[in-house]
C-alpha cells in the first residue's frame, strides 16, 4: 500500500512513520483536517510534522498500561482524571497526543473539563507512551513540564521523572517495583490475555497487602 498524503486524503499504512517540514499553520491545518479521526497520529516539533499510524500492538500494550495504571492507583485508594486521545498543544512549540495521561496530584483541576488549557491549566501527572514504531520522544514534554513518564519500549518499561530541565531515569512511579510488575503483566498477556494479566496483579497486590 503507498502512502498517501493529500490535503483531502492522509493513508498511512500501519507502522509507518512520516516526517514532514511544516510550520505551526501547516500542523493547524492537518489537525483540523483530520478532526476527530484517532488515526494518523500527528506531532509537532518547530519546523517539523510527524505523522504515525498505530499497529495493533501499539493499542494492546496501551490498553494494557493504562490498567496497570489504573489498578495500582485503585489498590493506592488515589484520586485521579485520565484521558485518551487527547491532543496537548502550545502554539508554535509543541503539539503532541500522548498515548494515555493521568492527573493524580492535579485531578481537582480539570476534574469535569471538557477543555483542558495548556498554557494555564496545569500538565498531567503521569504520561504514558508506547514506542513500537521510534515515533516516541520524552523531550516533547518538556515544554509542558510533565512529572512522570511511564515509556513502554521493547516490552520494557523504562520510568522518568522530571528533574531540573530534563528527563532523568527514576526506579518507580507510584508504586514500588512498577517496572517489573509491568514486564510480569506483559509476559502474562502475551502468553494469555490482558485480562489475565490484570486479575494476576490484583492477586498479587492483595497478597501484598496481606503479608504486609
Amino acid at each position: 500500500m503507498n502512502t498517501i498524503i493529500t490535503p483531502e486524503k492522509i493513508e498511512l499504512p500501519p507502522g509507518t512513520v512520516v516526517r514532514m517540514v511544516g510550520d505551526w499553520q501547516d500542523y493547524q491545518r492537518l489537525v483540523q483536517q483530520l478532526d476527530d479521526r484517532s488515526i494518523p497520529r500527528v506531532k509537532y516539533r518547530p519546523g517539523e510534522i510527524l505523522l504515525m499510524s498505530p499497529l495493533p500492538e501499539h493499542g494492546r500494550k496501551t490498553g494494557l498500561a493504562a490498567r496497570v495504571a489504573t489498578t495500582l492507583l485503585d489498590h493506592l485508594n488515589r484520586q485521579y482524571e485520565e484521558f485518551t486521545p487527547i491532543t496537548m498543544s502550545l502554539p508554535e512549540v509543541r503539539g503532541i497526543e500522548p498515548d494515555y495521561c493521568f492527573y493524580i496530584e492535579n485531578w481537582a483541576a480539570v476534574a469535569g473539563k471538557d477543555r483542558i488549557d495548556w498554557q494555564n491549566d496545569p500538565p498531567p501527572d503521569l504520561a504514558i507512551e508506547i514506542d513500537v514504531t521510534s515515533y516516541t520522544d520524552i523531550n516533547d514534554y518538556l515544554p509542558y513540564q510533565v512529572p512522570k513518564i511511564w515509556l513502554l519500549k521493547n516490552n520494557q518499561l523504562l520510568v522518568y521523572r522530571l528533574q531540573g530541565s530534563s528527563y532523568v531515569l527514576a526506579e518507580s512511579s507510584y508504586f514500588p517495583n512498577v517496572s517489573e510488575i509491568m514486564g510480569q503483566c506483559l509476559q502474562i498477556a502475551s502468553e494469555q490475555t490482558t485480562s489475565d494479566a490484570i486479575r494476576w496483579l490484583r492477586n498479587f497486590l492483595h497478597r501484598q497487602e496481606y503479608n504486609s
